[in-house]
């Protein structure tokens, strides 16, 4: 009983130790994030921002307007950490869908839909 104790207390703490507290961390899928208002009925469903576009280059890394820089996806919260949109956050609403936060972490008006195949 004394040698299966320590080992289950072990795993025990490094996986509390493990945790992130904003949930577990993640990364984004590569490609291509088009960011964009909506519109309206009269006229197209959304206004393109090309300015707010980034691009998921690896497993941590963005490139927006030319530069690099880094993000942390933890839980359904992206953090942009460096670089040209260090500071900018967004809610992960599914795998191709963002919504940027505002300084509060309300919802904003801006969504980045990643480009794939049936919307390029």
């Amino acid at each position: 009983m004394m040698r299966i104790l320590p080992p289950l207390f072990l795993a025990a703490v490094a996986s509390t130790v493990m945790a992130a507290p904003g949930g577990p961390i993640n990364t984004l899928q590569l490609g291509t994030y088009a960011c964009e208002l909506p519109g309206d009925a009269a006229g197209p469903a959304g206004l393109r921002q090309p300015g707010d576009d980034f691009t998921i280059v690896n497993a941590s890394s963005y490139i927006a307007g030319g530069k690099r820089g880094t993000y942390l996806l933890t839980g359904s919260v992206v953090q942009m950490t460096s670089g040209p949109l260090k500071g900018t956050r967004y809610a992960k609403l599914g795998d191709n869908f963002l919504r940027k936060l505002t300084a509060d972490g309300s919802h904003s008006d801006l969504r980045c839909v990643r480009a794939v195949t049936n919307n390029r």
